[in-house]
């Protein structure tokens, strides 16, 4: 169907403003953290606010203070995630990933990225879009808890040193780690 009523086409144009209106008070409310991508819930809250809005808009028999009000359930449930993450160490490892050493030292670790489901085309990939000519050149890729593969430092040819800065505490080869 092309066209049912002009009533259809006033309604998604007031209701769509509205929820609109009322989706980025609650995101300024509500802070940075309820879009970021750091972690699952992160994702799923964002996706779930933007399945929201497109139901508000487009489904008639869902309310505009419905709609407002899962808005706000949603930036709620993250923000109490989130202030609990804080909070509590074993909230936080029940609700998020730690992330995962994938190469070290220019050393594919197999395990890790069978584990991990991660190929070693994808890591050349991160190598290559961060300018590291190849494996043997990068201090580590980490898959970060976001997805995101991190290539961390680069260092010349037959330079050994450590230079497993900070950054990579706890996540060493050997070290347990959990997931």
């Amino acid at each position: 169907m092309f066209f049912e009523s002009w009533f259809g086409l006033l309604r998604v144009l007031v209701v769509g403003t509205l929820a609109y209106a009322a989706l980025v008070f609650l995101l300024r409310l509500s802070g940075k953290r309820t879009l970021a991508k750091l972690n699952a819930f992160d994702l799923i809250v964002t996706v779930a606010l933007g399945s929201t809005l497109a139901t508000v808009l487009l489904n008639n028999s869902v309310a505009l203070a419905e709609g407002v009000l899962a808005f706000a359930l949603l930036a709620g449930l993250q923000y109490a995630v989130a202030w609990l993450s804080v909070r509590s160490t074993r909230f936080d490892a029940l609700v998020k990933s730690e992330p995962s050493l994938l190469l070290h030292k220019g050393r594919f670790l197999d395990a890790a990225l069978r584990a991990q489901r991660v190929t070693r085309d994808e890591v050349l990939s991160a190598l290559r879009a961060a300018g590291v000519p190849g494996p043997e050149q990068a201090l580590a890729v980490v898959l970060e808890t976001d997805g995101t593969l991190s290539v961390l430092g680069s260092r010349p040819p037959g330079e050994e040193g450590d230079g497993a800065a900070s950054s990579l505490a706890g996540m060493l080869p050997g070290k347990a780690s959990r997931d």
